[in-house]
């Protein structure tokens, strides 16, 4: 049994990437964790690559539960639904337990624990309640960092600056924020695609300050920012592989942008191993992967294109709402205070198209909520008009959208990391990501709290011969 198990959740690196860096001596952290790893390449609960999304793959790892029984679809429906997950049961037997940004939790609090939710799930409240800063901001700048209009939000910056001067915020993370900051200024301001490794650094700073002072029996840590960058750059890293292959500039920008991910995440399982004591047991695990986006090379590439201000979208159309949220890149999630309202707003948007074709793409989410987006990804003239079926209006499309600044090159694959720090290493095969659930589980001792419905293995070796990290 360990003696608390922390759970490091690095969204979607590749088990392909991390070997050949690992191999070329630029990620000593993560080779050390490897070294003394049981070392598995984990395969998702099905096969539907419609399914293969870190917000379902993701719960369906913290559940133990597959999409098939769970049935969680979208980002935010975590929360809602309902399932007995790896904090729940945790804490309902009295462990203590943190989560640090980990995607599509529901909300706990409890004394000795914190939460934070993910940047696109932030209608659960933090605990403790003065995260609640931390949180909104970080939604904010996620969310909308596409958007050059820079909308803001209920939290400002200064805010959010006394905030992480009082819990955790490092001399280290300051210098390298003033560095970038002024890299933006008097090189390029292209080369804000880094942000994203600031606020990285802050989120661990808060993180490692909660987990000092409360050392929870089980923790998560969480971290987006280098699938972003593979999703984003992937065509930079390997433009051969591509029929659209950027240009030399861009190749200078960008060229190292995936790379510069991992090297940001060894820094950060490096300060992660640290806050280890003798007996606690590291988990490092991807859920998914990614991949060259090749599927649209001969039809010019895949663009995406965003509302301006949403609010200000919906009001020319006269939809009638109750919230509207983002969700991912051009996506939102709008609720309605009835079903009249909700058909109403469905039709006014099904009726917009641009061109002929329609505009935007919806999904129903139960009786009074849609998921909706601009569903078009091709490029898009400077003079194109957006016309109404049902009001017989037309606006100019820019004046509503902007385009988001690249053009998709990487997408998911099936197989994840999956690295136990049992203290020995071991090249372990393949597993399931429904195998992490019992794992925790029986590392804390607490094997008898394992639902009957959940079919997940113990991945942990026999006592007798497991030496914790």
């Amino acid at each position: 049994m360990a003696g608390r198990v922390l759970l490091v959740e690095f969204n979607e690196l590749s088990p392909t990437l991390m070997n050949k860096w690992i191999a070329e001596g630029i990620l000593p952290n993560f080779q050390r964790l490897r070294d003394r790893s049981a070392v598995y390449v984990t395969e998702p609960d099905e096969t539907n690559p419609v399914n293969l999304e870190p917000w379902i793959q993701w719960y369906s790892l913290h559940t133990g539960l597959p999409f098939s029984q769970h049935g969680v679809f979208h980002l935010t429906d975590g929360p809602r639904a309902g399932h007995d997950d790896l904090f729940s049961l945790l804490l309902a037997s009295g462990a203590t337990v943190g989560c640090g940004g980990s995607m599509n939790v529901k909300a706990f609090k409890g004394e000795g624990s914190f939460f934070i939710a993910d940047p696109w799930c932030d209608g659960q409240p933090a605990w403790p309640e003065d995260l609640n800063t931390f949180q909104r901001f970080v939604a904010q700048s996620v969310r909308e960092h596409t958007n050059p209009a820079g909308s803001g939000g209920a939290v400002t910056p200064a805010q959010f600056v006394a905030f992480m001067a009082r819990h955790g915020l490092s001399p280290a993370t300051v210098a390298s924020t003033v560095r970038q900051l002024l890299s933006e200024k008097m090189s390029d301001p292209k080369l804000n695609w880094k942000r994203p490794a600031i606020l990285d650094r802050m989120n661990l700073d808060l993180f490692s300050h909660l987990y000092r002072r409360h050392r929870p029996a089980f923790a998560t840590f969480f971290s987006n920012s280098t699938a972003h960058l593979q999703h984003c750059y992937w065509r930079h890293m390997e433009p051969d592989v591509f029929t659209i292959r950027p240009s030399d500039k861009e190749l200078a920008l960008y060229g190292d942008a995936v790379r510069f991910g991992y090297v940001e995440m060894d820094r950060m399982i490096g300060r992660l191993q640290a806050l280890l004591e003798p007996g606690d047991l590291m988990l490092l695990a991807t859920a998914l992967s990614q991949q060259p986006f090749l599927r649209r090379e001969a039809d010019g590439g895949q663009l995406f294109y965003r509302p301006r201000a949403v609010e200000t979208l919906l009001a020319d159309l006269g939809v009638r709402y109750r919230d509207v949220e983002p969700v991912m890149t051009h996506q939102f999630m709008i609720r309605f205070e009835s079903t009249d309202e909700a058909e109403a707003a469905a039709a006014l948007l099904r009726g917009l198209a641009v061109d002929g074709k329609p505009l935007i793409g919806m999904q129903d989410h139960g009786a009074e909520g849609l998921y909706f987006g601009c569903q078009i990804s091709r490029q898009i003239g400077p003079e194109a008009v957006i016309t109404s079926a049902i009001s017989n209006r037309s606006w100019r499309f820019f004046d509503w959208f902007y385009q988001i600044d690249g053009m998709k090159s990487g997408c998911h694959h099936p197989d994840g990391i999956l690295w136990l720090g049992t203290g020995e290493h071991v090249d372990a095969g393949r597993c399931s990501i429904l195998d992490v659930f019992p794992t925790v589980l029986e590392a804390l001792g607490r094997g008898h709290l394992i639902p009957s419905d959940r079919t997940g293995r113990n991945l942990l070796p026999a006592p007798a011969a497991r030496r914790a990290a």
